[in-house]
């Protein structure tokens, strides 16, 4: 397919045929593509929970409330964001920076910039407490710096938040596009019950999801009516 091809070929669709069958290497493939998707700072706070079991998607479907796009999907990635394990993330670039220092040289300037961002800037960025103290010194630092420069705003919880579930879906449109590439439809949910999956993926207390997202052959009667879009010269607009 072109580009173009797979962008029209990609729609949403809430019916799968019930015999059809995707093969593990392009769920493996949509997968990788998935990891390669863009995010911020290059932290990958996301998991890509794919439901292999009979007996746990079963249980993830009821927890999609039942619906046929999750009741007649023939694979199911859960999509989540792990804003928790940015320490993990942070020491995970500090062991490449110490391998790439090894070959280049301390003097490398790119080797120490990237130090400076991920040993003190991505502290500065994640870190928080039950009281906010974090979040007000972050909000404070960079009010009183962007009244002489421009600044990225730094804040707190919710910034972060949205931060972490933009990457995740950027991950999700690669999965999806993948897919779509391959011949097989999906259809992202957000009709779920997040606590009642987040037990059943066992997922700990700082994982939130994102999106789950239902794959197969789609039907056409799993297409909801025509794709119509609101015109053009209402999204755009130049500046």
């Amino acid at each position: 397919m072109t580009f173009d091809n797979i962008i029209e070929f990609r729609r949403s669709n809430r019916k799968f045929e019930p015999e059809a069958h995707i093969p593990a290497e392009v769920m493996e493939k949509a997968l990788k593509h998935a990891s390669l998707a863009p995010n911020s700072s290059n932290m990958q706070l996301w998991e890509f929970h794919w439901i292999n079991s009979d007996q746990i998607k079963e249980q993830v479907v009821k927890g999609c409330l039942n619906q046929s796009a999750a009741r007649t999907a023939q694979e199911m990635v859960v999509f989540v964001t792990r804003r928790d394990l940015w320490r993990r993330r942070v020491a995970w670039h500090k062991s490449l920076i110490d391998q790439d220092e090894k070959k280049l040289g301390i003097g490398v300037k790119s080797i120490k910039m990237r130090r400076l961002y991920y040993q003190k800037l991505m502290p500065i960025s994640y870190i928080n407490d039950g009281l906010g103290i974090f979040g007000l010194y972050r909000r404070l630092l960079s009010f009183s710096i962007g009244l002489f420069r421009p600044i990225y705003r730094a804040a707190g919880h919710a910034q972060q938040r949205i931060t972490v579930h933009k990457s995740c879906a950027l991950a999700a449109e690669n999965f999806m596009l993948s897919m779509a590439s391959q011949d097989f439809h999906t259809c992202p949910m957000e009709g779920f019950d997040a606590k009642r999956i987040k037990k059943i993926l066992k997922l700990p207390r700082g994982a939130e999801i994102n999106m789950i997202i239902s794959c197969g052959k789609g039907t056409d009667s799993g297409f909801w009516g025509p794709r119509r879009r609101v015109p053009m010269d209402e999204v755009v607009i130049k500046h």
